[in-house]
């Protein structure tokens, strides 16, 4: 026969078997049809009957030979080699009273899971290693000759480039008021104002949002020196977890070769709460739960939810 692989298996043998299974599948079907035929017409009923009985003892006899040449085959094809480094745990295997203690089988569990945990991991790692900002402690000490200074083409945009994404935003939701300031230089700042629910404040660095404040309405949002307020929190509970989910979802939305998208999308999830305290949660159907509408948005179908009935 073929050279047997590493795995255990006889492939000559395997595929053999494959059309062993086919010849037993059409010699049991020409059974089945012999019956659902029956006898057929013959100038008498013993001439009838006798070719029936030979039909059928021949067709029988052709299943019995194809299961017969299965089995053969079978025993040729063998078992793929399960070979784990357990050592001397594999003699737990030997155990006569394996269905009360089944340790052996628990440990190969656990042994594939780890070997799973390691993979996953290690796809990780190198997915982290990729990325070009890096925080590491370790890299306080490395000197400032050793450490290049390389900043990514996508975070300088050109200003003009950047107003004419802001402006098409802008366009798309005609409920949603955007201003844009530039206090210092080419950063913007955008007061996102969202019908008469809340007031927005959005740091960005380019196209790149860095921070956003949610506050009420009505709340004062300037300082007292009459520039924008972008450090103090709202007085009410609800922007307050406003805020915190916006935090949550500038962590999500994050593609940097389409820095335009992002803010899009942001955009779309800042504007799902227009009815902030209209729209009941969507797991609860309350509207207030411990004095607060549903301060959460999903971020793929904008539905409304309690901050606990999220989870």
């Amino acid at each position: 026969m073929a050279d047997v692989m590493n795995v255990g298996v006889n492939l000559e043998a395997f595929s053999l078997a494959i059309n062993a299974i086919q010849a037993l599948r059409s010699s049991v079907t020409r059974v089945f049809d012999s019956l659902k035929d029956g006898m057929k017409n013959k100038e008498t009923l013993e001439g009838r009957e006798k070719v029936f009985i030979t039909e059928f003892q021949d067709n029988l006899q052709s299943v019995n030979r194809d299961l017969n040449e299965l089995e053969r085959l079978s025993t040729l094809v063998g078992r793929p080699s399960e070979s784990h480094p357990l050592h001397n745990s594999g003699l737990l295997s030997l155990d006569p009273v394996q269905d009360k203690t089944p340790l052996y089988s628990q440990l190969l569990q656990a042994y594939k899971w780890s070997n799973k945990l390691q993979y996953h991991a290690g796809l990780a790692s190198s997915l982290l290693n990729q990325q070009s900002l890096k925080r590491s402690a370790n890299q306080m000490g490395t000197s400032a000759k050793r450490r290049p200074k390389v900043q990514p083409s996508t975070l300088v945009l050109p200003i003009q480039y950047v107003d004419d994404v802001i402006s098409r935003i802008g366009r798309m939701f005609p409920d949603m008021s955007i201003e844009l300031f530039r206090p210092n230089g080419t950063s913007a700042v955008l007061l996102v104002t969202l019908g008469k629910v809340l007031k927005a404040i959005v740091v960005m660095r380019s196209l790149f949002i860095d921070r956003t404040i949610v506050r009420g309405f009505h709340e004062n949002i300037y300082s007292e020196d009459g520039k924008l307020d972008i450090w103090s929190k709202s007085n009410y509970q609800a922007f307050q977890k406003v805020t915190d989910h916006a935090t949550t979802a500038l962590l999500h939305y994050q593609l940097p070769q389409m820095p335009d998208v992002v803010v899009r999308s942001f955009m779309t999830w800042l504007r799902s709460y227009i009815k902030l305290f209209q729209n009941p949660c969507q797991r609860c159907g309350k509207f207030l739960q411990e004095g607060l509408p549903p301060t959460w948005r999903d971020f793929r179908t904008l539905e409304a939810f309690h901050d606990t009935c999220r989870q």
